[in-house]
């Protein structure tokens, strides 16, 4: 079953609505803000759903931005796949998610000799999109 196919709770899916619509990456405060109005009080409202997200394969976190951005093919199972990369704009913010199995199974193979089991694999890459660059 696709990630996007199960039900989520009310506070689910406006995280992820408001995740979904946003141009760039957003922090949970960021988050509680905008969905005041629909009721949200604290921050552990933002942090549950956005947990049962990732968990889904619908959310991802930017670990070095402390921010979440919603999964960019929402129709693929994300919960699986084993490393996931982002190129993060340094100016505009803009974020591109994409999957490269050939590094992912390099490094795979690179922790296996280090006699190391991974269980999650993020690769962000910092830097200028082709719209600031120019």
């Amino acid at each position: 079953m696709a990630a996007h196919a199960r039900k989520l709770t009310k506070n689910q899916s406006l995280v992820f609505g408001c995740l979904n619509e946003s141009q760039s990456p957003l922090s949970a405060y960021t988050i509680l803000d905008r969905l005041r109005e629909h009721g949200f009080k604290a921050p552990l409202q933002v942090y549950r759903a956005l947990e049962k997200l990732i968990d889904a394969g619908l959310v991802h976190r930017l670990e070095s931005m402390n921010a979440f951005v919603a999964c960019a093919h929402p129709d693929q199972d994300c919960s699986h796949h084993g490393m996931t990369a982002f190129a993060i704009c340094e100016n505009c913010g803009a974020v591109k998610e994409f999957h490269a199995h050939d590094i992912e199974e390099a490094l795979l193979a690179r922790a296996a000799q280090a006699d190391f089991k991974s269980s999650k694999m993020t690769v962000e890459i910092r830097g200028l999109c082709a719209d600031c660059r120019h």
